[in-house]
């Protein structure tokens, strides 16, 4: 199970400087895609071997610096519902404000493990001032700088020894597949089509998040287990940011899953925040399979489900390798065709090539289009293997990898796919040298 850390706080402590520091070292996984998850929002983190997500609550605030309460609120209620841990971060040369005790008083009733982070400390002056936090009852004060990175190693200690390092469901041995999309495209249905009459062959498994239940289906011949990220909060309503809980939720399953099904409306078309759940699950290396439900609603001519295809496609270039489905949650229509695509997405993700099989079919193509010279450097690639990563990685090894450009690697990658199975997931590669 993915374990997920939340930065809360007012504007302007320091939130986004700590943030940086914490993901520093790794790029931050999410494109700068407009929408919401942009990369300075949303980002991996590892620390004495144990890897974890950040998330910058602030980042999400829309409006000016003055945030309103309300918006404080909604962010500190999100990361009590959604994250393991939350580091709430006051700032040490403006002492306990009125919005710094709404925020405490929230956390001090969630039951969740909350790190109290005093910020620009500095100087051994502002350690003393630091002490007045411990007023707010929610134990050690961490005195650190975000800027310069001072104390965020003790913090960062207390901070994994906190997280669940097993916090694995039972490892079942069984493909899992997250139902993933914004808010009212027909999650639930589609669930509820799929659970239906076969409520008694499915076990229900407590998710970590307080109403995302996580399902072993075992009907029609398949094994597997559903995350669902369906219940996005009633109390949510429509003025609350849902974007915002879409993502947070989007964001735990697709780590927690192998292949993500993303629904999408069919009324609607691919919109921004589906490219933005799209890339999480590119970038976090899942399988994909883009699920059109509400399909009984399109209206419908000859081409229609060739030329909505070839729209989404577009959008996801250049990944355009991805299986779609189209279909009616409401008449059941092709649901159970979603799983088994997905099933066929998961056995692509582990597919394992025979290094000699490999190297006949890449080598020839590799010989008839070589890498173009660039400043008379001619690139020559000996050998390529798969490397044993949780999805499929290759390693092309040849003289010159600096001179690889981005298209030939591209070009790697289609022939790659054309030759082998791979569709609905992404592929990574790698020019090292000989």
């Amino acid at each position: 199970m993915a374990n997920i850390v939340a930065i809360v706080g007012r504007p302007n402590v320091g939130k986004s400087t700590l943030f940086n520091r914490l993901t520093d070292s790794r790029k931050a996984i999410v494109d700068e895609v407009s929408g919401v998850t942009r990369d300075r929002h949303y980002g991996k983190s590892d620390w004495n071997g144990i890897e974890f997500s950040v998330i910058d609550t602030g980042g999400y605030v829309h409006g000016s610096e003055d945030v309103f309460e309300g918006e404080i609120r909604k962010q500190v209620q999100l990361a009590i519902d959604e994250a393991n841990a939350i580091l709430f971060v006051v700032d040490v040369t403006d002492g306990i404000t009125d919005d710094d005790k709404i925020v405490a008083n929230m956390l001090r009733k969630s039951n969740k493990n909350v790190f109290l982070v005093s910020n620009k400390v500095d100087n051994g002056d502002r350690q003393q001032l630091s002490a007045e936090f411990y007023s707010f009852g929610l134990g050690e004060v961490f005195n650190i700088s975000a800027i310069s990175g001072s104390g965020t190693g003790d913090l960062l200690d207390a901070v994994v020894k906190s997280l669940d390092k097993d916090a694995e469901l039972e490892e079942l041995n069984i493909p899992k597949f997250a139902i993933v999309g914004r808010p009212n495209v027909g999650k639930s249905s589609i669930i509820n089509a799929l659970l239906g009459k076969e409520q008694n062959i499915v076990t229900s498994i407590a998710g970590t998040t307080r109403d995302s239940i996580n399902t072993r289906y075992t009907a029609f011949g398949h094994d597997f287990l559903l995350i669902d990220t369906a219940g996005i909060r009633k109390k949510s309503k429509v003025e609350e940011d849902i974007e915002f809980y879409s993502v947070m939720r989007s964001i735990r399953a697709i780590e927690d899953c192998d292949v993500c099904l993303l629904l999408i409306d069919a009324t609607l078309g691919l919109e921004a925040q589906d490219i933005n759940i799209f890339h999480l699950a590119e970038k976090n290396r899942k399988g994909v399979v883009i699920v059109v439900n509400k399909w009984d609603l399109y209206e419908k001519h000859t081409n229609s489900t060739k030329e909505y295809e070839e729209k989404i496609r577009e959008k996801l270039a250049p990944f355009k390798d991805v299986p779609i489905v189209f279909t009616s949650a409401l008449t059941k229509q092709r649901v159970l065709k979603a799983i088994e695509v997905a099933e066929k997405v998961n056995e692509n993700r582990t597919r394992e090539i025979k290094t000699r099989q490999l190297n006949d079919v890449m080598l020839a193509i590799i010989e008839q289009h070589p890498p173009a010279a660039i400043k008379g450097k001619h690139v020559k690639v000996k050998f390529v293997t798969q490397l044993p990563t949780h999805a499929p990685s290759f390693a092309f090894y040849c003289n010159l990898p600096q001179y690889v450009t981005e298209a030939y690697i591209r070009f790697l990658e289609n022939r790659l796919r054309e030759n082998f199975e791979f569709t609905g997931v992404p592929i990574q590669i790698f020019m090292r040298k000989k």
